[in-house]
């Protein structure tokens, strides 16, 4: 960024002081309850709650400094979306969405783009998918690009709109290291077509609607190249790329709707009867066994996440290049941690007799949440093929055994 624009981003929006990130999302939990039955009408967040975000700067707590961002690390990430998902997991995924498509736009784009969405008195709220769903040919200064895209969580609020387009070269993708190049185009909202077909019975209020990004000029500025760790501007956070950072985000929602399971269930089965039993439900050997089980498997879940992202953090603070050996675990615990939550809640589900369908309980809807989670493609089974190279070549190369 210019020193010009630079200076006036951060004038007009000072980077926040330390904050305690998590007490924020903690403060706003009797709200995000409330509001639920309110955003599953809407299939997308209610109006307190979107302001309730903005107020809070959870929008934009993962962006950089120096564009008035929270500048956040791995943790704070993590437990924050975490903490939302105890209270509700499509109020959780959606500001994810927000706040991860927001940074990413703020650490990787050029100077003008940044200057357009944060240099303002209305900072962006992004939204989009990354994935390669539209296509782009290079022209002078910028690409020619469109397409249609699915998932886009986050959108009915959303100020710009991201969506991955295909690098075409003579018809054919362009080819870049790591494969096919996609570029992040961000173009405002109002030269985006959003559809309003999100019909769903899990992730209900996440406004996951599909969007139409019209085919038009974008600026160079305007764009990221989505496998890029080199940003242009924050901290070491973003030279993990963006991939750790997703993979987290997925990781910290599924650890919140396990640990909301476990408490829903401490609470359904304290004092309660059932025939057949031959005493309190929540006495019963069977059932001690399988939540002591279950809530050391919680624990564990949470640690390793904690683990694996804070210890690349770490290494990238030390200038540390990131390895194939860690972008493996990234892959391996997002899919790992999906899958374990779906056993958890499905434990308190099946304890939990007709309060887990009744209404909109707490535990039924952890249960549906949790259940359509597993199926995004970022948390397919297929990565943790994907992962086993990159862990295995540690194993047979590694002293293990001394370490």
């Amino acid at each position: 960024m210019s020193s010009l624009n630079a200076d006036r981003v951060v004038r007009e929006r000072p980077a926040p002081a330390k904050t305690d990130w998590l007490a924020r999302a903690k403060s706003l939990l009797p709200l995000v309850e409330a509001e639920v039955q309110t955003c599953e009408q809407l299939r997308t967040l209610s109006a307190p709650l979107v302001n309730a975000f903005k107020e809070t700067e959870l929008f934009w707590m993962l962006c950089p400094a120096e564009v008035g961002g929270g500048g956040c690390g791995m943790r704070d990430v993590i437990e924050v979306i975490a903490e939302l998902a105890w209270a509700d997991c499509s109020a959780s995924w959606t500001l994810t969405a927000n706040l991860v498509s927001t940074a990413a736009a703020a650490a990787f784009c050029g100077d003008s783009a940044v200057d357009a969405m944060f240099g303002g008195k209305t900072r962006a709220i992004a939204a989009g998918m990354f994935g390669p769903s539209g296509k782009s040919i290079q022209v002078a200064g910028g690409y020619q690009a469109g397409g249609r895209f699915s998932f886009g969580s986050g959108c009915a609020h959303a100020s710009w709109f991201g969506g991955g387009m295909l690098v075409m070269d003579e018809g054919k993708p362009r080819q870049v290291a790591k494969g096919p190049e996609v570029r992040v185009c961000f173009v405002p909202r109002e030269k985006v077509h959003v559809l309003d077909n999100w019909d769903v019975h899990g992730l209900v209020a996440t406004g996951s609607f599909d969007y139409e990004i019209p085919e038009q000029f974008i600026g160079e500025d305007f764009t990221l190249e989505r496998q890029s760790s080199s940003p242009r501007r924050g901290g070491a956070l973003f030279k993990l790329g963006l991939m750790p950072v997703i993979a987290a985000s997925h990781a910290a929602m599924v650890l919140g709707t396990m640990k909301r399971s476990l408490n829903e269930i401490a609470r359904i089965v304290d004092g309660k009867k059932r025939v057949g039993y031959p005493g309190v439900i929540g006495d019963y050997p069977t059932f001690m066994q399988e939540f002591s089980v279950h809530e050391a498997t919680y624990m564990a879940a949470r640690n390793y996440v904690l683990t694996v992202y804070e210890e690349a953090e770490a290494a990238v603070m030390a200038g540390e290049p990131v390895s194939d050996y860690q972008r493996a675990r990234f892959r391996q615990v997002a899919t790992w941690v999906t899958k374990t939550a779906a056993d958890v809640v499905r434990f308190a589900y099946l304890w939990s007799g007709t309060e887990g369908f009744r209404g909109s309980t707490a535990i039924g809807r952890m249960f549906r949440d949790t259940f359509v989670a597993t199926q995004h493609i970022y948390v397919d089974l297929i990565t943790l093929v994907d992962s086993a190279p990159g862990i295995l070549k540690h194993y047979r190369h590694t002293n293990v055994a001394a370490q």
